[in-house]
């Protein structure tokens, strides 16, 4: 399986370089910016107060850099506020992953992606996640152009490789940027499973535009409140 995943990226590498940009995605690109550097500007006290929060009730640094699979597979480095505690290995989240691929676990009322009484995530961490104000930080990679408002879950490299194995076509969620919200998000995140959110993702690249893109994020901040005080 891991010989398929790296044969993907391989191809997705080789091929020829992208074609003029169509003018749904210039308009996506601009709404973007738009977007995200207000929300940036309006939010910057409280990302500060958030950082400055996690900085001084766990060792470590405010923001956490991790590696994702951008558009046509590329790496790139993902922010958000940190969560855990530094240092602590990834293999419980792995062997939870696994677990739903095989359908030993289910989701929890969290969300997909999100394992319940994670060891690894400091006290105002498990606030934040609930909140998803860890997320925050990712307008900036909407501004850098790594990801976009709207778009499929960055992807881990361990992830991907897991994915053909219940999904696939899962290559096509590559074909996008990866974005700081998307449809399954919105669409009973917490009920779905993996194959159920990669055949959302692959729906939404088959149909997405402004339109849709709009109506994804006008439901992102109803679907938040409502997480957030659950």
């Amino acid at each position: 399986m891991a010989d398929l995943f790296q044969e993907s990226r391989a191809r997705q590498r080789r091929r020829p370089s992208a074609p003029r940009p169509s003018g749904e995605e210039v308009a996506k690109r601009v709404l973007d910016i738009a977007l995200s550097a207000a929300a940036l500007v309006v939010l910057a006290p409280l990302l500060v107060a958030l950082w400055l929060l996690v900085r001084l009730t766990s060792p470590g640094p405010g923001l956490f850099r991790q590696e994702r699979l951008g558009r046509g597979m590329r790496p790139f480095s993902m922010l958000k506020l940190r969560s855990m505690y530094p240092g602590d290995s990834d293999q419980i989240h792995r062997e939870y992953v696994a677990g739903l691929l095989s359908g030993v676990h289910r989701p929890g009322p969290r969300g997909l992606f999100k394992l319940e009484a994670d060891p690894r995530v400091t006290p105002v961490g498990t606030w934040l996640r609930r909140t998803s104000l860890d997320e925050l930080p990712q307008l900036f990679n909407v501004l850098s152009g790594d990801m976009s408002l709207v778009g499929p879950r960055p992807a881990l490299s361990w992830e991907a490789e897991l994915w053909p194995s219940v999904y696939p076509e899962y290559q096509r969620r590559f074909e996008v940027k990866p974005g700081v919200t998307g449809i399954w998000q919105v669409s009973g995140r917490s009920r779905l499973s993996v194959e159920e959110s990669l055949k959302l993702d692959t729906e939404y690249i088959q149909r997405h535009n402004l339109g849709l893109d709009l109506v994804i994020l006008a439901r992102t901040l109803p679907a938040l409140f409502k997480d957030g005080a659950s």
